[in-house]
């Protein structure tokens, strides 16, 4: 494949947050600077805003409680938001919700702008809130979000746990947009991290150009139901913006 320049690349500092409208055929690859990384991701349809990433119905289609390369972000209308394309990780959260600030003063301390301006510590709740609010959207909007870069499983008790570890310096993943979308970003610790200090890993986000999936593609083929979700998709985008596909 002919390989293509970075359009745009982003540092999301620790504690830092992002948010893009992205077009359709975006390859988009997030690299960790260290341990303890957790992104914490939200996915949206740019020309309809109502439809959004769906965790129940892209977990149930796939037969999956966690995310890798070939597993895809399906939306509520039945559509494929992005997939994974590539995964250094192999195991990305899909269950573990987003930190809050409660969480957040009661792990770390309690810091203030007033009196940490940019140091003090953020939660991923607040961020993605801020995203949101400055796209038009609101708190009904915040649902179930993917954890890039975290594992967790389950016990025989049910509780989840979060697996320490789980990523070195380095690591990446990358997503490619089947559709045209909105997404905020949170660079935030997990909600089960058990760290004792602030973690500080910034992660790199850059987008290149690529060609949105064909039929042959990995990601169509990982299950039946991806296929049936692409063909949705297909359908929507040709109706919506014509082109071909």
């Amino acid at each position: 494949m002919q390989q293509t320049s970075v359009i745009v690349s982003k540092i999301i500092p620790a504690g830092g947050k992002w948010s893009a409208f992205i077009k359709r055929g975006k390859e988009i690859t997030f690299t960790v600077s260290a341990e303890q990384a957790n992104v914490s991701l939200l996915l949206f349809n740019a020309h309809d805003l109502a439809e959004r990433y769906n965790m129940p119905d892209s977990l149930k289609a796939q037969y999956t409680a966690y995310f890798t390369k070939h597993n895809v972000l399906m939306s509520d209308q039945g559509r494929v938001l992005a997939s994974i394309t590539e995964d250094s990780v192999g195991w990305h959260d899909t269950i573990g919700g987003y930190s809050t600030k409660a969480q957040i003063d009661a792990q770390f301390g309690e810091t203030t702008y007033q009196e940490s301006r940019n140091e003090r510590y953020r939660n991923g709740e607040d961020n993605l809130l801020i995203e949101l609010f400055r796209n038009g959207l609101s708190r009904q909007d915040l649902g179930p979000v993917v954890n890039l870069f975290s594992k967790v499983s389950c016990d025989d008790a049910g509780y989840m746990h979060l697996a320490p570890d789980h990523v070195k310096a380095g690591d990446t993943v990358t997503l490619r947009t089947e559709m045209d979308v909105f997404m905020a970003l949170s660079n935030t610790p997990h909600p089960l991290s058990e760290a004792t200090t602030y973690p500080q890993a910034e992660v790199t986000v850059e987008v290149k150009d690529t060609m949105p999936a064909t039929g042959d593609d990995p990601c169509v083929l990982h299950r039946d139901e991806n296929k049936r979700a692409y063909e949705n998709t297909w359908e929507y985008v040709q109706l919506t913006q014509g082109g071909v596909l």
